[in-house]
């Protein structure tokens, strides 16, 4: 599968004569971002697709919130339903608003010891503000002692998405998600009663942000998600 700049590579198996996806060939990457619709907030997906675009009331209630100035509602909170935070998963970011950078800079902490020689008890205590007292013979404590860290033990690989890799999955037309085989191919064309195999055609395509939009839509108004979103039965999705 392809990177998330170039896109997720996708191979479809079209029934021409009915104009319809039977399944879609994916790897990973597509599975993890179609997973990943379940996590996001109703508030990022209204951001996603236009509001005008969203069955039902949703779309109303985003508009709303929008349309309601500071004298009604409290801004930081107003904000907080407009633009909320999407967790992200690999490929799915295609989904996911631009992550908020946050400084990782760390002020390293410093201790300071007694500067009196004579009394070896005094090195039982530390100041973390330097010219402190010393509690013992009360002297200035400003010798800077090192924190020595416990050893670090090596992180965990961390692992990306969902679902295991290596593994290549069927994705049917309403987005049930099984793995591929040889069989499973076999039943479903059976299932479609596709008798004449001439009129099947596989087509590759490469899912990008657009296409992604036009998925999220689908998936919330149709049980025909990769046809209307691949094959354009529903027209187009705008993007906000």
């Amino acid at each position: 599968m392809g990177s998330n700049v170039g896109g997720m590579n996708l191979k479809l198996l079209i029934d021409q004569k009915n104009n319809r996806v039977l399944f879609a060939e994916a790897g990973k990457e597509f599975v993890d971002f179609i997973f990943h619709i379940l996590a996001l907030p109703v508030g990022t997906i209204t951001q996603l697709i236009n509001a005008k675009d969203m069955v039902g009331s949703i779309g109303n209630l985003h508009s709303s919130i929008l349309n309601l100035n500071d004298t009604y509602m409290r801004s930081r909170l107003k904000l907080k339903l407009l633009e909320p935070e999407a967790p992200g998963c690999g490929s799915q970011n295609l989904l996911s608003l631009p992550p908020v950078t946050a400084s990782t800079s760390r002020t390293t902490k410093k201790f300071y010891r007694c500067t009196c020689p004579r009394y070896s008890i005094c090195y039982d205590y530390a100041a973390e503000i330097k010219g402190t007292s010393c509690p013992q013979c009360g002297n200035s404590m400003a010798a800077a002692v090192t924190l020595v860290q416990a050893r670090a033990t090596p992180p965990v690989q961390e692992v990306s998405g969902y679902v295991k890799d290596d593994v290549t999955y069927m994705v049917l037309d309403d987005l049930t998600v099984k793995p591929m085989s040889t069989i499973s191919s076999i039943s479903l064309l059976t299932k479609f009663n596709i008798q004449d195999l001439g009129i099947l055609e596989e087509r590759e395509i490469n899912v990008r942000v657009n296409e992604a939009m036009k998925l999220l839509k689908a998936s919330l108004q149709s049980k025909r998600v990769l046809t209307d979103a691949f094959l354009g039965n529903k027209g187009d999705v705008k993007v906000n």
